[in-house]
This record gives C-alpha cells, sequence and structure tokens, in this order.
C-alpha cells in the first residue's frame, strides 16, 4: 500500500505563488509515477501534472504550463507542487496521486493511490 499525504494549501491572492507538498510512504518513491490532480465545485476532477520515477519527464495541463512546475525528491519521499502567478480559477482542493506504472499517465484512472486532498483558495 502507498500512503499520501498532501498539505501546503491555502488562501492566497491574484498573482501569488503557493508550494504544495506531497509525503509518500509504504513504498520506495522512485518506483512510482506520481500526479497532482484538481477539482473544483461543481466540476469533474482534472490532470494538473505528472512526473515520471526518475523526475527526467513531466506533463503539464495546458491550463498551468509556464506557471506550474511538478518536482520530486526520492530520497526524502517528497513531491512539489510549485505555483506561480496563480488565478482564481485555479480555486480547487488539490489532490497528490501515485501509481506503479512507469509510462507517463495524465488520466485520473490511471492512478491507483491518491491522498486526501488539500485546499487551494485563490482570491481576486
Amino acid at each position: 500500500q502507498v500512503q499520501l499525504v498532501e498539505s501546503g494549501g491555502g488562501l492566497v491572492q491574484a498573482g501569488g505563488s503557493l508550494r504544495l507538498f506531497c509525503a509518500a510512504s509504504g513504498r520506495t518513491l522512485s518506483t512510482l509515477l506520481m500526479g497532482w490532480f484538481r477539482q473544483a465545485p461543481g466540476k469533474e476532477r482534472e490532470f494538473v501534472a505528472t512526473i515520471s520515477w526518475s523526475g527526467v519527464t513531466t506533463n503539464y495541463a495546458d491550463s498551468v504550463k509556464g506557471r506550474f512546475t511538478i518536482s520530486r525528491d526520492n530520497d526524502k519521499n517528497m513531491v512539489y507542487l510549485q505555483m506561480n502567478s496563480l488565478k482564481p480559477e485555479d480555486t480547487a482542493v488539490y489532490y497528490c496521486a501515485a501509481d506503479r506504472r512507469f509510462a507517463i499517465a495524465t488520466a485520473w484512472s490511471q492512478y491507483a493511490y491518491w491522498g486526501q486532498g488539500t485546499q487551494v483558495t485563490v482570491s481576486s
């Protein structure tokens, strides 16, 4: 089993920055594909970013490309999402996700393990 715990969410003004943290346990992080997803009220869960086992390959949703950066520290069992130039439409619950697959995946159904989520609210 893999346990994921997110933190770092909060309230920020438009244009500001936040850094989300995902602490993983239960399996060696270097053998997990990691991703971030988000879900706003009344909307479906959507892909934000993903990072390969080694951290060499990343993929982003078009809506966050150039503003968000996903990274990982396998030695510390941590995954990060640096969010800059935040917009009100970025407001959502952000979820950390993991899967044992090797190939990059952007669909939420491709991830087996999920954290409880952390709220990000961006005020205008």
